[in-house]
């Protein structure tokens, strides 16, 4: 192949900071063959992706990029590579800017074709046609003509005149067999605690026995930021770890359950547990890890729910083991003080990634870093593939650690054990249209419709996504109808309920023997999301009249009445 006969002089490159750089992506499967990587840009994270990836400090080009207005004025152009193993595949590079009035329809979407040659691609703003309504940067998509189709991916922001970014630092590869990472392994585990069921478990498999090893959590146990989603999560890797350690297949006798659940704290977490991960009583597990130490501020009794998910777990018949684990966010956030004192009150085992990275996150290349954090986070909240094979590191430093010690007697008696948060919701269980029972009487009313688009997330080894709570009671405005009204008994009363951002979908109110006691707004969190909250607790246990009302003036409105959860 020939050569221009005379090249153009160099264009001089802008100055210009990364916000993704060598990521994953991978096409989550649309209905029509293709694939679509999402990559969510709002709520702080393409501030977030700027400070982690791009080395930006300075807070007035921070704050710039939290509108499309400032966008513009900073970003002159976006530079995009995409490499995959088909060279000759186009990806169509798309960012969508949400809407003050629509927030996914009246904003403008930027797409660029890019091969996937590894070559960069340039998109310049300012020929760009505009919408008059745009608010703000929301996402970034890469669109592929094959579902499920892999690709490592840069983005990176060339800056208008005026504006500065730091020269990017080049990074060593994860060294996963060196003695610095099995030195920062060894700060994964914050205690083995009463070791006897795990032992147990560890036993049990390698005599070629039924052993079932679950995972309940949120967005990092479903997976987000693992490509692909299913054999790249920490959860999967922890799983094949066992296996190992055991000397068993993973198709032989141990089994794989995965159930997270994306932006849900453990007062979700807690109702869902007997179908999510029991399958209503057909599944048995050994071994629980529980992950809820980065989604638990939403929890609005501040760990009880969290105390009471592990009693649950911990009291069941076959007495399975626990490890509670403690992720991080790349602020450094999360839980950890809040929650342990579950684990320290029950002698449970316990694993901390935060306690694993923290502190070599800050130390130079050569000088005891292992990991950075643009290496370990996809983005503010979730791991990379990196990130997850480190989360499933340190449990299986835990794992070997408890398989070389000799047994303790597995002497835990919860009925004698104070819960230190809380045990109030111990005993919940799920009330929907396939769980009733005799002494609850439902009239749905104009809630007399299911909702099919519900928060849809990859259980276990599935990428097509499996819908939460489909037995719902759904309310169409176009319809109308009488109030939901269910008389129970019950002390304690939880309202599960679908969050939205469509304009469609209004607030709702409980009432509970004439007397209202909660208001629902499904646009706080503003995405198709399950969202769990108080009607009320520890109430004299008596049959209570309640009922769900759409909020005056929003009768023309859609709700969506996902569950109850029912002490």
């Amino acid at each position: 192949m020939e050569g221009p006969k005379a090249p153009k002089d160099p264009t001089k490159k802008r100055k210009s900071f990364y916000i993704m750089r060598g990521k994953s992506v991978a096409g989550f499967p649309q209905a029509d063959g293709t694939g679509i990587q999402f990559l969510y840009m709002n709520d702080g994270r393409m501030l977030s992706s700027a400070r982690l990836v791009g080395g930006i400090t300075d807070e007035e080009m921070l704050k710039m990029m939290e509108t499309t207005e400032g966008f513009r004025r900073l970003v002159h152009s976006i530079g995009v590579t995409v490499e995959a193993q088909d060279r000759e595949l186009t990806a169509d590079f798309c960012l969508q800017m949400y809407g003050h009035r629509d927030v996914y329809g009246s904003g403008t979407t930027l797409r660029m074709p890019v091969r996937a040659n590894g070559m960069e691609h340039i998109l310049e703003l300012d020929g760009c046609q505009w919408s008059d309504d745009d608010n703000m940067p929301g996402q970034i998509r890469f669109e592929f003509p094959k579902a499920e189709t892999l690709a490592t991916v840069a983005v990176r922001f060339y800056l208008q005149d005026g504006f500065d970014a730091p020269e990017v630092e080049e990074e060593e590869p994860v060294d996963f067999d060196s003695p610095l990472y099995r030195k920062m392994l060894e700060k994964a585990v914050v205690q083995t605690g009463n070791n006897a069921r795990l032992k147990r478990a560890i036993d049990k498999a390698r005599r070629g026995e039924d052993v079932t090893v679950a995972f309940i959590g949120g967005s990092i146990t479903q997976g987000a930021g693992a490509i692909p989603i299913n054999t790249q999560c920490y959860a999967y890797k922890t799983f094949c770890g066992f296996c190992e350690l055991t000397g068993r297949g993973t198709d032989d006798n141990v089994h794989y359950v995965k159930a997270g659940v994306g932006g849900t704290p453990s007062e979700l977490g807690m109702i869902r547990y007997e179908t999510d991960v029991l399958a209503d009583g057909k599944v048995t597990p050994d071994v629980v890890v529980v992950e809820f130490a980065v989604n638990d501020e939403g929890d609005e009794t501040k760990g009880e729910c969290y105390d009471s998910l592990v009693r649950k777990i911990l009291n069941a018949e076959n007495r399975p083991a626990v490890i509670l684990l403690f992720a991080v966010f790349a602020d450094d956030f999360n839980l950890q003080e809040r929650l342990s004192p579950v684990g320290r009150a029950y002698d449970l085992p316990m694993v901390s990634t935060r306690d694993t990275v923290l502190e070599q996150f800050y130390q130079k290349p050569g000088e005891g870093r292992v990991v950075s954090k643009n290496q370990f986070f996809y983005d503010s909240y979730h791991p990379t593939n990196i990130g997850h094979r480190v989360m499933a590191d340190g449990i299986l430093q835990l794992l070997r650690t408890v398989d070389s010690q000799e047994a303790d007697t597995d002497a835990m008696d919860l009925s004698a054990a104070v819960p230190p948060l809380g045990g109030t919701f111990e005993k919940v269980r799920l009330l929907d249209r396939r769980h009733v029972w005799e002494q609850v009487a439902i009239d749905c009313g104009g809630f007399a419709h299911v909702d099919g688009d519900t928060q849809a997330v990859e259980r276990n080894m599935d990428l097509t996504g499996t819908h939460e709570f489909p037995d719902n009671w759904m309310y169409r405005g176009a319809e109308g109808g009488s109030p939901f009204a269910m008389d129970i008994t019950c002390e304690s009363l939880l309202l599960v309920y679908k969050d939205s951002a469509d304009n469609q979908v209004g607030c709702a109110e409980v009432w509970v023997d004439g007397e209202k006691v909660l208001f629902a707004d499904p646009h706080i969190n503003g995405w198709n999301h399950c969202n769990a909250l108080i009607c009320f607790r520890e109430r004299e246990r008596k049959s209570y009249h309640v009922e769900v009302r759409m909020v005056p003036g929003q009768e023309d409105k859609d709700f969506t009445i996902l569950g109850w959860g029912v002490v």
